[in-house]
């Protein structure tokens, strides 16, 4: 039997290798950026077209690279971050695997030109699929360029998974973020499709927390400072009334690097116990600086998830530093020890002692004495109101220029007010009240067939309802709007400004109405009719959610989306409990929809048992 096992080509195992790195354009961002950022660069530029999947270019003004690691660079396992496997646990820098650049060459274009500040002439590389097309002297200014163009050209299956340009912009937004917060030292511009979307100087903290976020992130922003021999933090937590159904204002850095990371999250959510609502969660802009020894980042390529020797201790400072700047700001209620002068001695008294207080008892005091005067004054009262006389009718309307037959005619006709008695045509034991609904554990609805019972879920059921009455008020663009008494402005980052910009025109088509939309501020003078002001902002960051988080490609239009998140936000909730009326309403609404069996999302609305299988559970 012939040999089975070989070794497979670069070219193969860079493919291969670029599964794990290179999931999407922001994959290629996030690698790009900070290989710029190793660099030692100041400035660095992002330029996109087509949400990446046309071109994805990083330019610094780095140090650059000399002529032979420029060819290099494209190596698997290449790298000028680490020498030895001790390195691992001394890393000062972003990267240190040596497959970034190797495995976005083998499914792109790449053209790349670099130039150290020594030389005079730089080096420019053009690499298709890992074979590399040329390599020649180039006039470029110092730092290096990196354009990746065509992504996945020679992996068709993995280009047709990437989502809509909206998604996948979403996505490189993100990691824009993570690396702009995390080095407020370098000034950094993104562009795309020739448009400017960000463009932030080198600053403090705070201002590039503001810069990204909007200018009103600036009044939601509480400092966090807390030094100890183990960990080190510096940021800013959001106050909780400005806390939100995302998670989309949620960053931990540890050592510049953002990771992610469930435990210390809780550790947040725990110091902010009992002042968040139900469902939301706080805002937190966080930088950890810890030993290098004491985390293991080798963990995934993309060195998002790490690992601490303590995390029971990080856990327990974090959240005590996080719970003393909410108290130090009150932001979070705290008892008051402090001492009250009106609880002070006086001066006067200061030197007297104490004398023991003398009793006095009443030895004549009655309690009934009282309550016998009392009843005795009320039994006159009432002899003498029986024995006076009566006052006559002429004496009630003396100057009144009528004559007495007429009066005596008019009051004979007056009737005196007495109990309501409603009349019914028939009697109460005649009607036959049948209820053919009832409502069970505050969440199903159960209803009565001939073949047996049904089991409707109320949440579900009202989705597909208001679901499919949305979608039509969106289709045929006839939807009635409540004008609100007082305009509602409300405050969004400049990313989830532009998702309600993009779905401007069909939020209107479902009955709102917009005064004025900028990247700083939203005013709405008009909602659909049935959605209380209230749950306005509630619907719209469920919307941002939901455009964030869901998969809209091609076979999903905007207004569907629109749809799916305004039932999901309006719908009934589990818990809610129902009259019979609204009951029978809901069921019949169900079923007069076109696809009640299931909800937007896809899940059953309903069950049915016929009496057969009831009759078995008896057997």
């Amino acid at each position: 039997m012939s040999d089975i096992i070989q070794l497979l080509p670069d070219h193969v195992a860079n493919q291969i290798a670029a599964g794990e790195v290179v999931q999407r354009p922001a994959s290629v961002v996030k690698e790009l950026l900070e290989n710029a950022i190793d660099a030692n660069a100041t400035e660095i530029k992002l330029i996109i077209k087509d949400a990446g999947k046309t071109l994805v270019q990083v330019i610094d003004n780095g140090k650059g690279m000399s002529v032979t690691d420029a060819r290099l660079s494209f190596e698997r396992h290449a790298t000028s971050k680490i020498k030895a496997a001790e390195d691992l646990f001394q890393l000062n820098t972003k990267g240190f695997r040596g497959e970034a650049l190797a495995s976005i060459a083998a499914i792109a274009h790449v053209e790349l030109k670099s130039k150290q500040d020594q030389d005079d002439l730089g080096t420019a590389i053009v690499i298709e699929g890992s074979d590399v097309k040329s390599q020649e002297v180039s006039v470029t200014p110092t730092g290096t360029s990196v354009a990746v163009k065509h992504l996945f050209f020679n992996i068709p299956a993995r280009r047709n998974f990437l989502k809509s340009d909206t998604v996948e912009l979403r996505h490189i937004t993100d990691e824009f973020h993570r690396v702009a917060l995390a080095h407020p030292n370098i000034a950094f511009a993104f562009y795309h499709n020739g448009s400017d979307l960000f463009n932030v100087p080198q600053e403090n903290y705070r201002q590039r927390v503001v810069h990204i976020f909007g200018s009103k992130t600036n009044e939601k922003l509480v400092p966090v400072e807390e030094e100890t021999e183990v960990l080190k933090i510096s940021g800013f937590v959001g106050k909780p009334n400005f806390s939100k159904k995302t998670k989309s204002e949620q960053f931990f850095f540890v050592n510049q690097r953002f990771v992610k990371s469930p435990y210390l999250n809780h550790a947040i959510k725990s110091a902010f116990e009992g002042l968040l609502k139900e469902g939301y969660h706080p805002s937190y802009f966080l930088n950890l600086t810890v030993d290098p020894k004491s985390i293991d980042i080798n963990i995934h390529p993309t060195k998002t998830e790490i690992k601490f020797d303590d995390e029971h201790t990080l856990y327990a400072i974090l959240r005590s530093a996080v719970k003393h700047s909410l108290g130090q700001f009150n932001i979070a209620p705290v008892l008051d020890f402090e001492h009250q002068s009106s609880l002070n001695t006086p001066y006067d008294y200061k030197d007297k002692k104490a004398s023991t207080p003398a009793i006095e008892v009443d030895r004549s005091f009655n309690p009934f004495a009282d309550e016998t005067r009392v009843k005795q004054k009320a039994t006159s009262q009432n002899t003498r109101f029986k024995s006076a006389p009566t006052a006559s009718w002429d004496g009630l309307y003396a100057g009144l220029e009528s004559n007495e037959n007429d009066l005596q005619s008019d009051f004979s006709q007056v009737t005196f007010e007495s109990e309501a008695k409603d009349a019914s045509i028939f009697n109460d034991s005649a009607i036959e009240t049948t209820k053919t609904t009832f409502q069970l554990q505050q969440k199903y609805i159960v209803s009565t067939l001939k073949s047996g019972m049904l089991v409707v879920d109320q949440n579900r059921a009202h989705q597909r309802v208001l679901y499919e009455n949305f979608l039509k008020h969106i289709t045929i663009k006839e939807a009635t709007s409540q004008q609100l008494l007082f305009p509602l402005q409300l405050h969004f980052t400049p990313n989830e400004t532009k998702i309600i910009d993009d779905l401007k025109a069909d939020l209107e088509h479902t009955g709102f109405v917009f005064s004025e939309l900028t990247e700083k501020e939203i005013t709405i003078t008009g909602v659909p009719v049935g959605v209380p002001e209230s749950e306005v902002s509630i619907i719209l960051e469920q919307l941002i959610s939901d455009v964030e988080n869901d998969v809209p490609d091609t076979n999903f239009s905007a207004a569907d989306l629109l749809a799916k998140s305004m039932a999901k936000s309006l719908a009934i909730k589990n818990g809610q409990s129902l009259n019979s009326t609204e009951q029978e309403h809901m069921v019949n609404s169900l079923f007069a929809c076109k696809e009640p069996n299931v909800s937007p999302t896809n899940r059953p609305t309903f069950i049915t048992m016929a009496v057969d299988d009831i009759e078995k559970k008896f057997m």
